[in-house]
């Protein structure tokens, strides 16, 4: 049976704009409540958030340049469902990216940044023990946009968070039934590695864990 899809607006909202409707349509999606191949009707969107067609357009407009959803004339928008080839090229770039960062990360190391780090890693911990499966996900990403914000690039962070979320779409389409508790136990080696300040290993540690996380998704052309 398909997915019953939920609101798409995720907060309360007392002023519409372009950019609330993309972070709430972002979400919506990054929390699998609007799945690939769905459509995204104008009209609705528009009465949920109370704005004219016109700003919809332009989120949507956004949405698309961000890969989350595909534009089609005359037949309207629509959430992007990856390819494996796409799915294989995503995990190539964040494993070049993210090895970098944390390498950069201790260069940078503080013990508040550490601090962070491990405040988070206390969430995901709690989050795993709990039964809201989107909350779990987006824990887990929000760690790899946290290394990003603790080196202070905001550039870098934005970019990561939209891999992330197109990672996201990925594991929704081809995830087998491995445990979240896996990535997040991960997530706490290459902390250790971290607050050791063994880059060598930090970067592997990271490697590995996409790759995992990519040996865990059922990419068959």
């Amino acid at each position: 049976m398909p997915k019953k899809t939920a609101p798409v607006h995720a907060v309360a909202l007392t002023l519409s704009s372009t950019d609330t409707i993309v972070q709430a349509l972002t979400r919506a999606i990054t929390l699998h409540r609007l799945t690939p191949g769905e459509k995204l009707k104008e009209q609705r969107i528009a009465d949920q958030f109370g704005v004219s067609r016109t700003l919809v357009r332009q989120a949507l407009h956004q949405l698309s340049q961000k890969h989350l959803i595909r534009i089609e004339q005359s037949r309207g928008a629509f959430v992007c469902a990856p390819s494996s080839k796409e799915a294989r090229e995503v995990f190539a770039v964040r494993m070049m990216l993210e090895s970098a960062m944390v390498e950069s990360l201790i260069d940078h190391l503080t013990p508040a940044k550490l601090k962070s780090l491990r405040d988070h890693l206390k969430a995901e911990t709690q989050a795993m023990s709990g039964a809201d499966a989107s909350y779990r996900t987006e824990l887990l990403g929000d760690f790899h946009v946290l290394i990003a914000e603790l080196i202070g690039n905001d550039v870098l962070a934005q970019s990561l968070q939209d891999l992330i979320s197109r990672c996201t779409l990925i594991t929704l389409l081809y995830q087998t039934d491995r445990a979240a508790v896996h990535s997040h136990d991960e997530h706490v080696t290459l902390v250790d590695a971290i607050s050791k300040k063994d880059k060598r290993l930090a970067a592997q540690l990271m490697n590995a864990h996409l790759g995992s996380v990519m040996n865990g998704l059922n990419l068959k052309d």
